[in-house]
């Protein structure tokens, strides 16, 4: 770790302790017990899926993968982390890395499975048996001090910040390649492959399944196989693929025309880059997230209606929600150490904020404040099922050209953008 990156968790982890002690003070506790959480193995089996560290635990340790351990928070105490390092002769067992971060910590280093001894008026978080539950003389999960961890973690210190910025990094290094190796004409499994030797991770580490579309499978929003084969021609890939730096997630998306697609869809291409690039020019704050989702899908009527594709008004488009069947999901969401990242659907004091009625896979419907990081994704697609329902209608839609891109599937751009006190910062260039 360099210096500088230790400073800045230094930082990080002074501004946790004295956000917690007044949290713990605002609802009347001694002490609070964090639980990194565990993976339950499949029916019948011994084997585990994929296992994500509680998020609320990660704040604290940027560590994804560490199980059956406890952090305890107590106001003007050490944290004191009960690590679980059982002697194994079947897995490596959990190790620290040395790093002096770690100093900052009291670190009890536990063989067997255990529960912290609690004293006062104390909570618990995390996702815990119940069992365990009742051995513990704690309130469980309390909903108001979740939801103020929750947006405690909703603004990112500069240390979080970068560790953003350096997920981002790595991820670049796969996209760069997945390109690559779609010019050489690869299937989808060996581009996934490319992408996570370039960034450097295997496939359990990634923050979320890549999403690697060939062809029409780049209209499937989460597409979520890879074939083994080549397709005879290639019109079009879609990567949507991330990477993990100390927890932190990155989420980038990008879209490449193969040698068969047709000139209206590299022009789509170019447009969709063109929307994403104004709309994270357009972040600042106290700009409305909603704002800016509907901002998109103004930029998608132009779209539409300067390719051709549709020959009516910009309003038109929006109010037969034809720019919805176009994309239909939101324009982004928050971005930390979850993919989705928590409090995107709340107002600062807890309360809901659901996303409006015309929009409903909006993920994020805050006023954008300094320290936020999101995602900003326009997309537009060619999904069948939702341009079914528009053919019945007697709309000016050129359906000659809409079908021309049926083998192309879709586009999505995303980038990772941090709000700053005066504007923005791009972290994926």
């Amino acid at each position: 770790m360099s210096a500088s990156l230790f400073n800045l968790q230094r930082e990080h982890l002074a501004h946790l302790q004295q956000a917690y002690a007044d949290l713990l003070t605002s609802h009347s506790l001694d002490s609070l017990a964090i639980y990194s959480g565990h993976a339950s193995a499949h029916f019948g089996d011994d084997q585990t899926p994929t296992f994500q560290t509680y998020g609320h635990f990660m704040h604290w340790v940027g560590m994804a993968d560490i199980q059956h351990s406890w952090l305890v928070i107590q106001a003007g105490k050490r944290p004191q982390l009960y690590l679980y390092a059982p002697a194994d002769f079947w897995h490596l067992p959990t190790r620290l890395p040395e790093e002096p971060w770690v100093t900052e910590f009291d670190i009890h280093l536990c063989s067997e499975k255990t529960t912290p001894t609690l004293t006062g008026r104390a909570a618990v978080i995390g996702d815990i048996e119940a069992t365990t539950r009742l051995a513990l003389d704690a309130q469980y999960q309390p909903e108001p001090l979740v939801r103020a961890l929750d947006e405690l973690r909703m603004l990112k210190t500069a240390y979080e910040i970068a560790c953003l910025r350096e997920a981002n990094r790595l991820a670049i290094a796969g996209h760069q390649a997945a390109q690559a190796a779609f010019i050489g004409a690869s299937a989808e499994l060996d581009i996934q492959l490319a992408y996570l030797a370039a960034s450097r991770q295997r496939e359990s580490d990634v923050p979320y399944q890549n999403i690697i579309g060939l062809n029409d499978h780049a209209g499937v929003l989460h597409y979520q196989h890879y074939d083994l084969n080549s397709p005879t021609q290639r019109h079009s890939l879609l990567v949507d693929a991330g990477r993990r730096f100390r927890g932190y997630c990155a989420d980038i998306t990008r879209t490449y025309a193969g040698p068969d697609a047709p000139g209206i869809y590299r022009d789509l291409i170019d447009g969709i880059h063109h929307v994403k690039d104004t709309l994270v020019e357009s972040v600042a704050p106290g700009v409305e997230f909603i704002a800016l989702h509907e901002q998109m899908h103004r930029l998608l009527a132009d779209i539409l209606i300067a390719n051709d594709l549709f020959q009516g008004s910009a309003e038109q488009a929006i109010d037969e929600g034809i720019t919805r069947a176009f994309c239909p999901h939101g324009l982004g969401h928050s971005l930390g150490l979850q993919v989705h990242d928590v409090a995107g659907l709340r107002h600062p004091d807890g309360t809901p904020s659901p996303a409006p009625a015309q929009h409903p896979a909006l993920r994020l419907t805050r006023t954008l404040r300094p320290g936020m990081v999101v995602t900003i994704e326009p997309g537009f697609y060619y999904i069948p099922m939702l341009l079914a329902p528009l053919r019945d209608k007697a709309l000016p839609i050129n359906w000659k050209v809409v079908d021309s891109l049926a083998n192309c599937g879709g586009i999505r751009i995303e980038d990772n953008v941090v709000v700053t006190e005066s504007g923005f910062k791009n972290l994926t260039p």
